[in-house]
């Protein structure tokens, strides 16, 4: 009997796909806030986090509403001839949605703790606000940047509820890790469930102790900049 790696690929391309829609989607949410100072703010703010403190299956439900069938989305792509749900691109959605609030929220405090003094010097010397936030911001708050994006991975990675409700479990389609690890539990194989548990928990590892190196390597690169 062969061993089915199909749910390892499809979650490594999903996990890679959603971190870096996440990042960018989060790095935007998270600088538009950090400026922004309307009256919309805290509701912003909680419409952007609520993902996080929804249950899964409560997040899966809604992106149902959305892009189901009957949903508003839904009926857009069925114009078009395609549909979202159970499909690849879904476990894609639902892994983004999951771990976006992690990305937002980590960012926008390493946003927030940056000092002021030095970006309202690069606008005094007539710096444009696209170089002070590539230029300045970005290598400033790359420690938290990193974390969020370490964050995001990780929660995408062992993301379940939600990609169940909206992708179902199609085998070598849309069944990831961890829905491999439930239903092998749940079919009481118990050994391939122990499995991809590991396999998960070494992909976790290896890559928040390369984000860390990578992190701690930069930072004592700046560090070393600002001495000189």
């Amino acid at each position: 009997m062969t061993f089915d790696l199909s749910p390892g690929w499809i979650s490594l391309k999903t996990v890679i796909a959603a971190t870096v829609i996440t990042f960018f989607l989060g790095l935007s949410a998270a600088y538009w806030m950090y400026r922004y100072h309307g009256r919309l703010k805290n509701f912003a703010d909680t419409l952007f986090t609520l993902p996080l403190v929804l249950p899964p299956t409560v997040v899966g439900f809604f992106l149902l509403l959305f892009f189901g069938r009957n949903g508003p989305i839904g009926k857009l792509l069925l114009m078009f001839g395609t549909t979202l749900i159970f499909s690849w691109p879904a476990t894609v959605l639902a892994a983004t949605v999951v771990a976006f609030p992690l990305m937002y929220r980590t960012t926008k405090a390493a946003f927030e703790q940056l000092d002021d003094n030095i970006i309202n010097a690069a606008r005094t010397l007539g710096v444009n606000e696209s170089r002070i936030f590539w230029q300045v911001m970005i290598p400033m708050a790359w420690p938290g940047i990193a974390a969020a994006t370490v964050l995001s991975f990780a929660r995408a990675l062992g993301e379940f509820g939600a990609t169940l409700m909206v992708a179902g479990s199609i085998p070598h389609q849309t069944e990831t890790i961890p829905l491999a690890i439930y239903f092998a539990a749940e079919d009481g194989n118990m050994r391939l469930a122990l499995v991809w548990v590991l396999l998960i928990v070494v992909i976790s590892a290896l890559v928040l102790f390369l984000i860390n190196n990578w992190s701690d390597h930069l930072q004592k690169n700046t560090s070393d900049v600002r001495r000189k």
